[in-house]
């Protein structure tokens, strides 16, 4: 069997079991099993493949039917600029969260040198990408999740920012260390009772720590800004990634903490995102 012929049977498999770019996936999955790029597959289409690549490549859409993310089964994700290795111990970075990052480099662009922190670090994904473009910035990413912090500390070794980074294991409410030009964070913000609803990738796969929000899904949202309202200076700049449905009770928090709300950002199915904010007392 060629490569193209194994990649049409793996489509047809996971399109009966109802997986959505069941085309795309299967390239991507071949590209993993030969250890090639997509390109490759499409310009050699032809191509021979060994009893042991096609094992390999049926296991993997086995695993895809069954709802694993295709992220994780190739250990990497493309975000902002850069591709970051996940593992199904860190959520999966989306295109929705570079709203944080492109809100961030706005809004510290006159900025020479910036300090800024990450409440939940995951991959590294917003914090990484925003050391990669600015190079006199200094990040401090925090997260409860170790296995999170060693994957984050990968992909800046990766990106060659290490220098200017450091991880803390810590509780959000536990951490008192520095003070901070900008904050960010995309906490959890999914009511607990709505998470079995996602989509099955994301309710069986992703880390339901990096996922649920309490029963209202604001009660890690409220100890960020709780947090933040310590940790960040005076006129300093908080952006906050949040749930579709959220944005009111959310700008009533921040300005409870002193912040005076500079935007809300809508995604790209035009649901409110992201806030970004000014503490100014």
């Amino acid at each position: 069997m060629n490569i193209n012929e194994a990649i049409n049977d793996g489509s047809k498999i996971l399109r009966n079991r109802f997986i959505n770019n069941s085309q795309l996936d299967a390239e991507i999955l071949m590209a993993k099993t030969i250890n090639k790029d997509r390109n490759y597959i499409l310009l050699n289409n032809n191509y021979p493949l060994n009893k042991n690549q096609l094992k390999n490549f049926y296991e993997l859409i086995k695993q895809r039917s069954l709802g694993k993310p295709v992220a994780y089964l190739v250990n990497k994700k493309y975000f902002w600029n850069s591709e970051f290795f996940v593992t199904d111990d860190t959520l999966i970075p989306r295109p929705d969260t570079e709203l944080v990052v492109e809100n961030a480099l706005k809004v510290i662009k006159q900025k020479n040198k910036a300090n800024i922190l990450d409440i939940g670090v995951g991959s590294g994904c917003i914090l990484l990408s925003i050391l990669e473009e600015r190079e006199n910035f200094y990040g401090t990413g925090i997260d409860i999740s170790k296995k999170s912090l060693n994957i984050c500390k990968i992909n800046a070794d990766n990106l060659k920012v290490s220098s200017r980074l450091k991880l803390y294991k810590s509780n959000v409410d536990k951490f008192h260390l520095g003070k901070y030009d900008l904050i960010v964070s995309n906490p959890p913000y999914i009511k607990t009772s709505k998470i079995k609803y996602l989509e099955r990738d994301v309710a069986i796969f992703e880390p339901r720590q990096a996922l649920n929000g309490g029963l209202d899904g604001l009660s890690e949202i409220r100890k960020v800004i709780n947090k933040t309202s310590e940790l960040i200076k005076k006129n300093g700049k908080f952006i906050l990634e949040i749930g579709f449905d959220q944005k009111n009770k959310v700008i009533n928090l921040l300005n409870k903490k002193g912040f005076y709300i500079n935007s809300t950002q809508k995604d790209l199915a035009n649901n409110d995102r992201c806030i970004v904010s000014t503490k100014y007392n």
